[in-house]
């Protein structure tokens, strides 16, 4: 009986991925303001834009936007990055 190795095999992390893992919290501490573009953490589906746009703030911690080729979504300020 031999043994044998099996190694997965994955893509390499993304700086921001790496970052994440770190420890790094990417929730930016600026004002946002309505129409600003804002890069998505995870898309909210398969064929989604990885970008929003900002369209009201719904709460202190939360934003309505708009996400090309998906459509109108919450956001907390956890979900995005600048």
């Amino acid at each position: 009986m031999s043994l044998q190795t099996t190694f997965l095999s994955y893509a390499p992390a993304s700086p921001l991925e790496r970052a994440i893992a770190d420890g790094w919290n990417p929730v930016c501490h600026i004002t946002y303001n309505r129409d600003t573009w804002v890069k998505l953490l995870q898309l909210p589906s398969e064929y989604a834009f990885g970008e929003a746009k900002l369209l009201c703030q719904e709460s202190p911690e939360t934003w309505v936007a708009w996400v090309p080729d998906h459509g109108e979504v919450v956001l907390d300020h956890g979900d995005f990055y600048c």
